[in-house]
């Protein structure tokens, strides 16, 4: 997106205090939701002794270092640090913008869930996809991005979950 685009919708959000607000809680609530999940699952996973418990916490663990450790490496430039506006929620990190963590987290334990259970799994995918709007719309993403951090995530998942032999 352009320099425009992102001062345009920030403006805009920013004129209506309700909106604003509502954005700022959604995209918390979005990501603490996810957290609250996953942390279900794993635990739902470890009471039942279930041996898909490893399999999760590996896939989604390594993938999580491994994700950080090339953004990193990248350090990719947020748009609100490239184009001089002020993103909708406080943020001040100036790189380390692609691909998106938040997105990426979203859709790995996505496909964490429809390893366990189909109709979970597309729910919290779907929360993937409204997370990667929202992360665009606050100025803090550009949408490749998001874009990136949600098709690493179904990869990470799909050779994690499906590709990997295991005991399974």
């Amino acid at each position: 997106m352009k320099k425009e685009t992102y001062i345009k919708i920030t403006d805009t959000i920013r004129k209506n205090e309700k909106l604003e607000k509502a954005i700022i809680i959604a995209n918390f609530a979005l990501t603490f939701f996810i957290y609250i999940l996953f942390g279900g699952l794993l635990f739902m996973l470890l009471l039942m002794k279930d041996l898909r418990f490893m399999r999760v916490v590996l896939t989604t663990g390594i993938s999580f270092v491994a994700l950080s450790i090339v953004r990193k490496k990248i350090n990719s430039v947020r748009p609100y640090t490239k184009y001089g506006f002020k993103p909708i929620v406080n943020k001040e990190k100036p790189g380390e913008s692609m691909p998106s963590r938040h997105v990426f987290s979203c859709f790995v334990i996505g496909m964490a869930f429809l390893y366990i259970d189909t109709s979970l799994g597309v729910i919290v995918l779907i929360q993937g996809v409204l997370m990667a709007i929202l992360r665009v719309v606050i100025g803090v993403h550009f949408p490749k991005d998001v874009i990136v951090g949600a098709l690493v995530g179904i990869i990470s998942g799909i050779i994690g979950f499906y590709l990997v032999p295991g005991i399974l």
